[in-house]
């Protein structure tokens, strides 16, 4: 279940970066909703609100390390424990969308511009709801994750 979910979500987030990327220009923007929400094209050589720009070998290797420990921690976690496979998996594959635009692009594709945040993508929400899966496992559970 973990490659299928991982591969789902790498997918989706290659798909939707490269609709962006065929429609608009670079810092381009299309109104979804006025003034809260739009589609804004955007080459973001950094990490999250653009910061460390242009890092593009520390934050390949970065993401490497990254994805291998997030697989080091998939093997290790019960695999009974479906929520915790769900998690590691939708942050592995939306680690591996942003790592695959590092490594063949030399920056991230960021198109979802919330007008009062930074510009995101699919890939960075698919990695912020596993973290978040995994703190409601480890919380609302009252155990730990990982034996």
């Amino acid at each position: 279940m973990f490659y299928i979910v991982a591969a789902i979500v790498f997918a989706a987030d290659l798909a939707t970066k490269k609709i962006v990327s065929s429609i608009l220009e670079p810092a381009q923007s299309i109104p979804i909703i006025k003034g809260l929400l739009n589609i804004t094209y955007i080459q973001n050589t950094g990490v999250a609100f653009g910061l460390f720009p242009n890092q593009r070998i520390a934050l390949v290797i970065i993401g490497v390390v990254v994805c291998a420990v997030i697989l080091y921690y998939f093997s290790k976690a019960k695999k009974r424990d479906i929520l915790l496979q769900i998690a590691f998996a939708i942050i592995f594959g939306g680690s591996l969308g942003n790592l695959f635009d590092r490594v063949f692009y030399g920056y991230v594709i960021d198109y979802i511009d919330v007008t009062f945040f930074s510009v995101f993508n699919f890939a960075d929400i698919a990695i912020n709801a596993g973290v978040l899966l995994i703190l409601c496992d480890i919380f609302f559970k009252g155990e730990r994750c990982f034996r």
